[in-house]
């Protein structure tokens, strides 16, 4: 075969192989626990920050003057506030992380944390609907790191441990959603809950949700610090660093006028995103949006539903009861991925284990209106104590999902450079469906029980049929992750010829 002929061959492949495919170790490789661990601790700010207002959100919104005391409307205005900050980051996070594929993962790490810490201390110091909006879109805008982190996990593994690696990141997520509502609803309002001698000035009562916004902005800030000092670049320097341009054009160079060398360079190179859309990225990345879209109405409709006067449906809880509760949600959901993520999947496999997690949205959302009944005519005793343990039980089965989908996504990348561009193709569109979601749920329960929809529970029907549907979307997932059966028949293949050789 010629040196033509063997560079066509290196091109075509690369462009259609998985990255799972292009490297499968035979031994099990350690992990880079630092580099993996400063990861880790970047992946924890978003949801820290995120979920830290979800306490004291609906009170907040239901002291401003654009609902004009009506109840009723809080769900629309706190859906939309919680919808913001993914509806922006949809318009931002492709482009920060195709940026990231070319000027590195640390730069862009960077600036999406100070994105983070200011748009935080702007939420906390807001005193009106709009300001509040603002400091959310600010937060989405400047904020591309979930998907960049990813691609920094990619590149930090190999086949052999990303199993491992990728089940931290629904644990360290957890870590964030269980550490966020205990701050936002132990620090809220600290003139009315501290002594008087440290928070008696003016300042606290007239931003009275500022303190749990530093605190959450603190530890992002000591983030900062770490990553400047210790993240090494996971680009390696030689690609990063190339003058080779790649255009969408492959016309614009002949295949006779290059030289090996210059095939090795374009397999690493990044794609046109036309040619990152193939079958393996979109339904990855589609059920990887319908999970995001039903988990994040799950999490806006709690809060919400807690909040609420049990006459409208709710259970007419305190912020800091919701905030424990919330955090009880994050803590038990990391345990659970800790102590049984791993042994699932070797028991059942990526695919079972998220169908199965997937499978678990239709009794959530069947319990809701089951708990508001049940304190309607028996109040809010062990009865719905005990149907919201089950619920949070089945929640945390739920977040298996996320470390299943993510190695799907990993593996289905054309090749290692397109891996960023995956992601951040990955992180837009989900970042869209959490925008619906929030906005989309809350507002439903705000219509069901305005216009009495279903016994003011038609909320909790639409989003089980919507359960249904991601599940006979689930389903085209294939049994092993992508490249794998491949990867082995070529292994297989290997052997034979091996074998008839001797």
């Amino acid at each position: 075969m010629s040196t033509t002929e063997n560079i066509v061959q290196v091109e075509t492949s690369d462009e259609e192989t998985p990255l799972l495919k292009q490297q499968k170790p035979k031994g099990r490789t350690p992990l880079p626990k630092l580099q993996i661990g400063i990861v880790l601790l970047l992946q924890v700010c978003e949801p820290l920050c995120s979920q830290s207002i979800y306490p004291y959100i609906n009170e907040l919104v239901s002291t401003l003057d654009i609902v004009q005391g009506d109840e009723k409307k809080v769900g629309y205005y706190a859906g939309l506030i919680e919808s913001l900050f993914f509806a922006t980051e949809a318009l931002t996070v492709l482009q920060w992380s195709r940026a990231s594929d070319r000027i590195g993962r640390k730069p862009v790490l960077l600036l999406g944390l100070v994105g983070t810490i200011l748009s935080i201390l702007c939420f906390g110091l807001s005193r009106s609907f709009w300001t509040l909006v603002v400091s959310r879109c600010l937060c989405g805008l400047l904020n591309g790191n979930i998907g960049v982190m990813k691609s920094a996990m990619g590149e930090l593994t190999d086949p052999t441990n990303r199993a491992e690696a990728f089940a931290l990141l629904p644990v360290v997520w957890a870590a964030g959603a269980s550490f966020g509502p205990l701050l936002g609803g132990y620090l809220a309002r600290p003139a009315d809950r501290f002594p008087q001698s440290v928070f008696a000035g003016q300042f606290w009562k007239d931003y009275p949700y500022f303190l749990p916004c530093l605190a959450t902005a603190s530890y992002t800030a000591l983030t900062f610090v770490v990553t400047v000092i210790w993240l090494k670049e996971s680009i390696p320097q030689k690609i990063k660093h190339s003058r080779k341009r790649v255009t969408s054009d492959a016309s614009d160079i002949t295949v006779t006028d290059r030289s090996p060398a210059d095939a090795d360079e374009d397999d690493n190179a990044p794609l046109p995103l036309r040619s990152v859309l193939t079958f393996p990225v979109v339904i990855s990345i589609l059920n990887y949006v319908t999970l995001a879209f039903l988990n994040i109405s799950v999490n806006a409709l709690l809060p919400l539903f807690f909040h609420m006067p049990v006459a409208m449906g709710g259970l007419d809880l305190d912020p800091v009861v919701i905030g424990y509760i919330m955090s009880l949600y994050g803590a038990g959901s990391g345990l659970f991925q800790i102590v049984l993520f791993s042994p699932l999947v070797r028991g059942y496999g990526v695919r079972k284990t998220f169908l199965l997690s997937v499978s678990t949205f239709v009794p959530v959302f069947m319990t809701f209106p089951l708990m508001s009944l049940v304190a309607k005519y028996y109040g809010v005793g062990w009865i719905v104590w005990s149907l919201l343990g089950m619920v949070l039980g089945l929640l945390f089965l739920m977040d298996t999902a996320y470390g299943c989908i993510f190695m799907f996504v990993t593996a289905s990348a054309p090749n290692k450079r397109s891996l960023g561009a995956t992601n951040g193709l990955s992180q837009t569109t989900v970042s869209a469906a959490r925008a619906i979601g929030p906005a989309l749920s809350t507002s439903l329960y705000s219509f069901s029980i305005e216009y009495n929809v279903l016994g003011g529970y038609g909320v909790y029907a639409v989003l089980a049929t919507l359960s249904l549907g991601a599940l006979l979307l689930a389903v085209q997932l294939p049994h092993k992750l992508w490249g794998e059966e491949d990867a082995d028949e070529v292994g297989d293949s290997e052997g034979d010829d091996g074998a008839l050789k001797n």
